[in-house]
């Protein structure tokens, strides 16, 4: 790029309705209007925009939510022009968003995404350091958009807990071979990975569950095995997270056909509030 990219709040009616243009490019459906926008922003919400030569290129938009008894701000979406990606900007964003929420006060964002997407569970667990131990089915109905067409949208919805140990002083969890289970795949044909049917130790200390390196490809190559990985997968995670577990991180490899979630007790993980 030319020139770096500039990370700042949006407050303006004119930023809401470039933030309206944006997202309408990105997935092709209709946008959030600027007045539901306008006033998240008003009552506790939060808009964070990357400009490139003056031109917005990506954008997080976040508002109040409250389950409980807690308030946490809910990341609802987060949008990359196509030109502007993989350049880290997705990270810049988010992590202003966080320096942002604490000055407004949360110590917790939430936000949803595809568990099938590695890119997003590498940037969403890994580098940012949000958990998950929910996973919800069918989250939106069956995807309509170019990403999610012709699949259930289920969705991990993960803790940002900015204020913990966990975030501030992250300590690499790694796989110990000898206290973790591995859940097996097989490469099948033309190389494409696939899950077998197993029953799930809820014993070991860590769970290692795989997941396509390449989701987008697999389902235009042999989209029945997309929904196979799907539906394996959901029944996978439901019953790990209903015993206790949560992923943590998302281990990428070159040139393997899967990645791999890391999963440990929740009871592992230092995630207490502390005071802003």
């Amino acid at each position: 790029m030319s020139s770096e990219v500039l990370i700042k709040t949006l407050q303006s009616v004119e930023e809401m309705a470039l933030v309206k243009e944006l997202e309408e490019l990105v997935w092709k459906w209709d946008a959030i209007p600027v007045h539901q926008t306008v006033t998240a922003i008003r009552n506790g919400g939060l808009i964070v925009g990357a400009f490139h030569d003056e031109k917005l290129v990506g954008f997080s938009y976040s508002f109040p939510g409250f389950l409980n008894g807690k308030v946490y701000l809910c990341s609802h979406a987060l949008g990359i022009h196509p030109d502007y990606r993989v350049k880290g900007i997705g990270y810049q964003l988010k992590e202003r968003q966080k320096s942002e929420a604490r000055k407004l006060g949360y110590d917790m964002l939430t936000w949803t995404y595809d568990p099938l997407e590695s890119r997003n569970a590498y940037l969403n667990l890994t580098k940012l350091r949000s958990v998950c131990n929910t996973y919800i089915v069918n989250s939106y109905g069956e995807g309509k958009d170019e990403l999610n067409n012709g699949l259930p949208t289920d969705r991990f919805k993960v803790e940002w807990w900015i204020n913990s140990d966990h975030v501030e002083k992250p300590s690499s969890f790694k796989v110990d071979k000898s206290n973790a289970f591995q859940v097996p795949y097989q490469e099948g044909e033309g190389g494409l990975p696939r899950l077998g049917n197993l029953d799930l130790p809820f014993s070991a200390e860590q769970i290692v569950v795989p997941v396509p390196a390449f989701f987008q490809q697999m389902k235009k190559e042999d989209m029945g095995l997309a929904i196979d990985w799907r539906m394996k997968t959901r029944s996978i995670f439901r019953q790990l997270f209903n015993a206790g577990y949560t992923a943590v991180s998302l281990i990428r490899h070159e040139d393997a056909p899967v990645h791999h979630y890391l999963l440990v007790k929740r009871s592992e993980l230092q995630l207490d509030e502390k005071a802003n």
